[in-house]
């Protein structure tokens, strides 16, 4: 498990927020914000990056934006690169329906490592059934609540109010009842909808070496 240290040298060797800290992220206290450069003894003397590196580097900006491991990772990039359609988007659609990662986005987790504690944990359903796999993959039209048992815990109760503000910045593919504390996968989001953190076309280079 990582501490939050750890979660603040990602970004810093990202070169970008990931928002792996969720609020704190968003202020002045932000690692970023206050040390603008790759952790390490001489990481303000490094040189330019090799063409294999920038490669490395955006796929390792990835794993780290879905707090996915590299055999995780290259499971999603092999089941998306032999299908018809869009790479970006067929990968994509496969990282942000992930059962943590939409209940990230719709505002019952903090952090995509919150989120994915609290699904560990048993705090959801998918469809009215417990769901505890953080890699539950959502299919169109799921929806995703809090387990009943779940209900009374101080988080949720002190959910409701911070749902109802964060309701007009829901991502477009999704939708989200706060008083019922329950969301629904509406589309399946692709790269213009999500707007990737990483090069894509750079990460399959580096998988095609």
């Amino acid at each position: 498990m990582k501490n939050n240290n750890d979660k603040c040298k990602l970004c810093r060797r990202s070169g970008k927020k990931l928002f792996l800290k969720g609020e704190r992220c968003f202020s002045a206290k932000c690692a970023i914000v206050k040390k603008p450069y790759a952790p390490g003894q001489h990481s303000k003397q490094a040189g330019a990056l090799s063409e294999y590196g920038k490669q490395l580097a955006q796929k390792q900006t990835m794993k780290r934006l879905y707090g996915l491991n590299e055999r995780q990772f290259k499971r999603y990039f092999n089941a998306c690169v032999g299908k018809e359609g869009n790479f970006g988007d067929l990968l994509i659609g496969c990282l942000e329906t992930r059962l943590d990662n939409f209940v990230y986005r719709i505002g019952f987790g903090e952090s995509r490592s919150g989120a994915r504690q609290l699904v560990s944990h048993g705090f959801f359903k998918v469809n009215g059934k417990p769901a505890n796999i953080p890699s539950y993959a959502l299919k169109l039209g799921d929806t995703v609540g809090f387990s009943l048992f779940k209900e009374n815990r101080n988080y949720v109760k002190n959910l409701r109010e911070k749902l109802e503000n964060k309701k007009k910045d829901l991502p477009a593919w999704t939708e989200m009842d706060p008083k019922k504390l329950e969301g629904k996968l509406v589309s399946i989001p692709n790269t213009e909808d999500v707007h990737p953190e990483a090069d894509l076309q750079a990460i399959v280079e580096f998988y095609s070496r």
